[in-house]
């Protein structure tokens, strides 16, 4: 198994707080994300975001949390046999966490490279697949961590701060 962690300038104690007290979080929810079902993927990005919103968070930061999320979820129906989103949110940030069926990343750092992709022709043929997935999680979370082995599932979690 490959591990990759990401944490942005600034934020490494705050995560390290987090990680070590972890704590109640105030609402979980947990969404299916079938294979290759682009109608239904997305769906639960759309309903975190806008509970997001009833609860007050700031717009930039909603904008961050819809775009990880959604590339996030889109490369699960995109590249892998189905998985779960799971959202916990917190007072002060929301975690987010991706687990598929596999067939898993079969190497994590040269996904993470803008560009790089191993979508097949549907997907492409779609509009989907230009590499830009896994990068646009990153640029737009705290801290990203990425778990995952060729032939295995895959987890994809992130953390946005909400402050």
């Amino acid at each position: 198994m490959a591990e990759y962690w990401y944490i942005a300038e600034g934020f490494e104690e705050r995560l390290q707080n987090y990680l070590k007290d972890g704590g109640e979080s105030e609402v979980d929810l947990m969404f299916a994300v079938p294979e290759k079902d682009f109608n239904t993927a997305g769906k639960g990005s759309s309903e975190v975001k806008n509970l997001l919103k009833r609860l007050g968070v700031d717009s930039d930061i909603l904008r961050r949390i819809a775009v990880a999320s959604y590339e996030a979820e889109i490369n699960v129906a995109a590249h892998s046999q189905g998985g779960v989103m799971h959202s916990e949110i917190f007072d002060d940030l929301i975690h987010i966490r991706f687990e598929d069926e596999g067939p898993g990343i079969e190497d994590i750092e040269q996904a993470m490279v803008p560009g790089y992709s191993t979508a097949d022709e549907l997907v492409r043929e779609l509009g989907f697949g230009a590499g830009l997935g896994l990068p646009n999680i990153k640029k737009n979370s705290d801290a990203m961590h990425i778990v995952s082995a060729k032939g295995s599932p895959t987890l994809v979690e992130f953390i946005i701060f909400f402050a």
